[in-house]
């Protein structure tokens, strides 16, 4: 499971699938294709491009709540929010092969997420966001802390990815407290140069891992 998970979107200056190409080449190498508003007509030209770009750089690619337009194209996986279909009704459609996640924000999220069979779990958000509507319950620190210590109590053992309003300097204290990885957006594409602002997490959690 990768420690950098990139989560597209768009500002006044990029598309989806630039984002997708900055992130890529800051080194990220897992994309997931949020596009939430977008048509299916829309969504499948994106997901066709990123899917090219995450093939030229040997990334995974994700794409957000379709599992139709995931097994249409190919994609390596789908991740799916609260509302969507649930991850084992996915899995009969799209078979073992391919990578399914799912969003949680309690510990009963995470127990039926686990239930289903998902591949890891985009827990969050860490903070307030603008990348995303009807936010849930911040959980900070403290709320990955005691979701993960009480994963560990029930033996429940799937990678935690953190999202929600990350930022360089949070890393280093997300990672302490036990989290898989981080998924991030809005912090890199606001960056003056956002493929060096990428570079610089993904050296800093390249640091991270060593310590782990």
């Amino acid at each position: 499971m990768n420690r950098l998970q990139f989560i597209t979107h768009f500002t006044d200056k990029y598309t989806y699938v630039d984002s997708a190409r900055i992130a890529l080449e800051g080194g990220c190498r897992w994309i997931q294709l949020r596009m939430k508003d977008a048509t299916e007509s829309e969504l499948e030209n994106a997901a066709l491009q990123v899917k090219s770009l995450c093939a030229e750089y040997g990334a995974k690619f994700i794409i957000d709540d379709n599992v139709m337009m995931t097994k249409h194209i190919g994609a390596d996986g789908v991740h799916l929010g609260k509302n969507d279909m649930p991850v084992d009704e996915a899995r009969k459609i799209l078979g073992s092969n391919y990578i399914i996640g799912g969003t949680a924000n309690t510990f009963d999220d995470i127990c039926r997420l686990y239930a289903q069979g998902a591949d890891y779990i985009g827990c969050g958000p860490f903070r307030f966001t603008t990348t995303k509507k009807n936010l849930a319950a911040i959980l900070g620190l403290d709320g990955y802390a005691r979701l993960l210590k009480q994963m560990n109590e029930r033996g429940i053992r799937l990678p935690l990815i953190a999202i929600g309003g990350i930022g360089y300097d949070d890393i280093p204290a997300l990672f302490r407290t036990g989290v898989s990885g981080i998924a991030l957006s809005g912090s890199v594409l606001r960056a003056a140069d956002p493929v060096s602002e990428m570079r610089r997490i993904v050296d800093l959690i390249k640091q991270k891992e060593q310590t782990l």
